[in-house]
């Protein structure tokens, strides 16, 4: 493999993302393997066939943004949010604004929906849900889910807000409603404002420490006052205080 100065530099012209801001040894390690998988023995030639082959170009990026996913991933940190993180935002706040970030096929803001409804009519609840992978959001969207992802969700759930169909399992209408899919990047594009909770988990291990600050500052500016912000279970902050946050539980942090 080589070339991939120039593999990165294309990719940023054409998609905005900047692969400099990944690790670079974890992500070249992963994306030579992917081009060799598709028969390409440079990054070069790699290049040349998903900026033509729109095929190949999805695949690319449902391979950057690796969509991992399940509902209630973590059951004991979904705990922790129901007794005590809802609980707390709801002092300060009558209602709620939830930013799911990063939320790849949708389980994380349609399992935020459904611990929500315990606490407020659905009609009361919104989300708002980001990915960088199209694909994603276009599954996010549909609401089909293998019965193995639900493993975690608690079986009120399954049995109130989905309609069984062998391994597969519809999210209603009823869920879906309530949150509302945006594409978004979070090294470039404007962040959600004004947030009361802001979730994403399993994501910024991929990032550059570099990346990683830069995201964090910015999900600080994004919280109110005594917002907080949820991560995933490999990415405790390092001096959070840097960012203006203090450590709740942990996975957990509130703005100072």
């Amino acid at each position: 493999m080589n070339k991939y100065e120039s593999f990165k530099e294309s990719i940023l012209k054409k998609t905005g993302i900047d692969l400099n801001l990944y690790k670079e040894k974890q992500m070249k390690r992963r994306l030579e393997s992917l081009a060799r998988r598709n028969n390409f023995s440079d990054f070069s030639n790699y290049f040349r066939a998903l900026d033509k082959d729109n095929k190949l170009y999805e695949e690319f990026i449902n391979y950057l943004t690796i969509n991992v996913s399940e509902f209630y991933r973590n059951i004991e940190q979904w705990k922790v949010l129901e007794g005590e993180v809802i609980p707390a935002l709801m002092k300060k706040s009558s209602t709620l604004k939830i930013w799911s970030a990063a939320c790849s096929t949708g389980e994380e803001p349609y399992s935020l929906v459904m611990l929500l409804s315990k606490f407020y009519p659905l009609n009361k609840i919104n989300i708002i849900a980001t990915d960088i992978d199209d694909g994603a959001i276009k599954k996010a969207k549909e609401g089909m889910y293998i019965d193995k992802s639900l493993k975690n969700l608690p079986k009120e759930f399954v049995k109130k807000y989905f309609d069984a169909n062998g391994k597969f399992y519809h999210i209603k209408d009823d869920i879906k409603s309530r949150v509302t899919f945006k594409k978004h990047n979070l090294l470039k594009d404007s962040y959600v404002d004004n947030c009361d909770l802001i979730v994403c988990r399993n994501v910024l291990i991929y990032f550059t420490e570099e990346a990683k600050a830069e995201i964090y500052k910015k999900f600080s500016k994004s919280l109110k006052p005594h917002g907080i912000l949820f991560v995933g279970s490999t990415e405790q902050i390092i001096m959070p205080n840097k960012y203006n946050l203090t450590p709740l539980r942990t996975f957990f942090y509130g703005k100072e």
